[in-house]
Formats: C-alpha cells, sequence, structure tokens
C-alpha cells in the first residue's frame, strides 16, 4: 500500500548538503521530508575531514561560493548550543612550499584569492616553527588562511537536520520519480511508499547521476575515491591548523585518473590526527590500497618527523562526486520542472554545503538568489560527456 506522505519540498540524501537544503528550506516556511537508503551521514560525509576551506580555491565561482558559505558557517556556529556540538573550530590554514621558488607561485595564487576577499597572509620559512613547532626544518615558506575552519562532519549533518525540523526517512530507497499528466516532478517513490512533493532536491553526492537518471536528466557524476589516516590521540598542538602541502591545490583541479596524493595533515578536537588526501578515479572499489596509506605515511611524516612516532590506529575511504569541470550543480533543472540539483561538490562538500542549501531554499521560494547560478546550471554538460 502506498504510504502517501506530503509536503512541500523532497529532499533525497541525508548527507551534509541534504541537511543544509533541509535545514534553509524549512526555515524559509517550506514543510521538508529528508528520505535516504541509508543512515544520516552514510555516505561521502561520513568519510570526509570536515574541511570549511577559502585557501584551495582560486578565483572564480567555487570560491566565491566558499567564501559565502563560510559566512553563513560562522553564523550557525554562534547558534546557541550548536558551534561546540558540532565541534567547529577557526583553525585556520597553512599552506606551506618545500623550497623558496615555489613562494612566488603561492604568492601570485594569493594575490587572486585576496581579491575576492581572501584573507592570505605571507609567513617566511624562519617564520614556519612559529605557527606549528613541529613542523620539519628546510622548508621554504608558505601562506596563512585564518578563514579555513574544520567541524566533525556527522555531526553537523544530524545537528542540522534535527535543527530544520523536517521529516527524516532513513532507510528508504528511491525507486523512481513521479510525474504528474504535464509532465512536472511531483514527488518519489521509495520501496517505503510514495512522498509527494512538487520540489524534489537531489542532494545525493556521488550518486547523483544515477538519481538524474531515474529522474531521465544526464548529469556526469562519478565517484574519486580517497583514503585518510587516522593516528592515535596525540597531545594538544602537534598540529595547530590545517597544513598541506601547495601540491594539493593542483590535485583538487587534475582530471587525472590515476592515483594522486599530496601531504594534508590536521588535528581533531578529539586528538586524532587526520592524514590526507589521495585522489584517484576507480569506480566505487571499497578495496585497502596499502600503497596509497605508506604514500600518505610518508608525506606526513615529510612535514611532520613528529608523526613517524605516532600509531596509525585506521584508515577510512570516501568517494568524492567529481564532475569535469569541478563545480557543483545547484538549483532547479530546466529540463524537469520541479527538479533541483544540490550535488557533484567533489571534496568540497562540506565546506560548500550552506551556501548551497540557502541557494536552494532561494530558488525554492522564487527569491533571487544571493549569488548567480548560472555557472552551476545542471544542464551544463552535453549528454555524451562521460568522463573516464
Amino acid at each position: 500500500m502506498s504510504n502517501r506522505l506530503t509536503c512541500d519540498v523532497v529532499v533525497v540524501g541525508a548527507g551534509m548538503v541534504g541537511a543544509a537544503c533541509a535545514l534553509y528550506a524549512a526555515r524559509s516556511g517550506l514543510r521538508v521530508i529528508v528520505v535516504d537508503r541509508g543512515p544520516v551521514a552514510g555516505g561521502t560525509t561520513g568519510a570526509g575531514e570536515g574541511n570549511l576551506l577559502v585557501s584551495d580555491k582560486e578565483p572564480g565561482p567555487e570560491l566565491s561560493l566558499a567564501l559565502y558559505s563560510g559566512r553563513l558557517w560562522q553564523d550557525v556556529a554562534a547558534e546557541p548550543g550548536l558551534g561546540e556540538a558540532i565541534e567547529f573550530e577557526p583553525k585556520g590554514g597553512l599552506m606551506v612550499v618545500s623550497d623558496p621558488d615555489g613562494l612566488h607561485a603561492l604568492e601570485t595564487f594569493a594575490a587572486g584569492q585576496r581579491a575576492e576577499g581572501v584573507e592570505a597572509v605571507p609567513v617566511a620559512a624562519d617564520a614556519l616553527h612559529g605557527l606549528e613547532p613541529h613542523l620539519a626544518d628546510g622548508l621554504g615558506g608558505g601562506m596563512y588562511y585564518p578563514q579555513d575552519c574544520q567541524v566533525m562532519p556527522t555531526l553537523a549533518a544530524a545537528h542540522l537536520i534535527r535543527r530544520s525540523g523536517a521529516d527524516l526517512r532513513t532507510g528508504r530507497a528511491v525507486t523512481g520519480v513521479l510525474r504528474g499528466a504535464d509532465g512536472r516532478l511531483t514527488g518519489v517513490r521509495t520501496d517505503g511508499g510514495d512522498i509527494h512533493a512538487p520540489a524534489v532536491v537531489n542532494a545525493t553526492g556521488t550518486w547523483g547521476g544515477e538519481f538524474a537518471a531515474l529522474a531521465g536528466v544526464h548529469l556526469p557524476v562519478l565517484p574519486r575515491r580517497g583514503f585518510v589516516l587516522v593516528t592515535e590521540p596525540l597531545p594538544a598542538g602537534t598540529v595547530r591548523h590545517k597544513v598541506y602541502d601547495a601540491d594539493y591545490v593542483a590535485n583538487v583541479a587534475s582530471d587525472s585518473a590515476a592515483l594522486q596524493s599530496s601531504a594534508v595533515v590536521e588535528s581533531t578536537a578529539a586528538g586524532p590526527v587526520l592524514i590526507g588526501a589521495t585522489r584517484e578515479r576507480v569506480g566505487f572499489d571499497r578495496t585497502f590500497s596499502l600503497p596509497a596509506a605508506r604514500i600518505l605515511a610518508a608525506q606526513a611524516t615529510a612535514l611532520f618527523p613528529v608523526l613517524g612516532r605516532a600509531r596509525a590506529i585506521r584508515s577510512y575511504l570516501g568517494f568524492r562526486p567529481y564532475l569535469p569541470d569541478h563545480l557543483p550543480v545547484i538549483g532547479p533543472d530546466a529540463r524537469l520542472p520541479g527538479l533541483y540539483h544540490a550535488c557533484g561538490h567533489e571534496g568540497a562538500g562540506i565546506g560548500l554545503s550552506l551556501g548551497t542549501g540557502q541557494l536552494i531554499a532561494q530558488s525554492l521560494t522564487g527569491t533571487t538568489p544571493d549569488l548567480d547560478l548560472a555557472p552551476f546550471r545542471p544542464d551544463r554538460f552535453p549528454a555524451e560527456e562521460v568522463p573516464r
């Protein structure tokens, strides 16, 4: 028997982006149902490091979205009890170069960011240990980004869904979409019954292309696998900021399917240090990669020799939702009235989630979005464009 539920919008996906969409849609006065085939934060969100970054983004639409979203994260963290609950840390980020020759390229990169509103502070080689006492000797200098922050992503998604007051339906797989006589989307079909609504938001992350296909539209979303190592709890101050090699920026922007790795090291509120980040396109292969783990460990200890004495207690992997132009899809789909997309954020979904959710809510309510959605429009990819 069909279980008829009526709401204003169905958000498909209970990860961080779906949680943000639910929060801002509900705060706009809409009745929201969130549906997911798994638990809250059961996909990419649960495998994330919780980074809220502007430092790794070059001038353009993604940086504008990151700055916009960063302001919203500050607002959310200031809500009573919420900042502590989601382990919000305005720790700042430090990008380093291995030799002085890399400083010129880093300064050129930062100059473009500053023109867009990013705070980027040069750090001379002899000043690095003032920020990070345990950094390796002999590095060429760096750039400090005070706007970089961190949250605990699973807690953030759970708390934002709870604050939204949305009707949460986990353990329900969406098996199809519902359409009216005029072809407009009117809801979704799940293995637990139909959910009727005039608007549906595709916030399914790595599976965004699969959900789009259910609705008869094309999105070339593919998984990009990444590993993270987790150390035993270490003394406070072992790593003070998010610290990474400047090569990380190039790896993020790369279109290569092959394994790429650059050191990204950061502490957590609970004490363990997280070590990333690898990227490779191998489908949804969840096989543990010892070569990837060894590369991460070697790169991390090259940056922080003190980590050579720490034990790695576990590793985990996740799949970033990759799109060919490295921009998410956000907003209404002109090909199917009633369908909205909020997916394809690759490794930046936690940081970009609140801005995405607010822009979706504005689109749902007919309000002019705070940012131009044209660069993020869902129909920008030719139907035959499938990355390999």
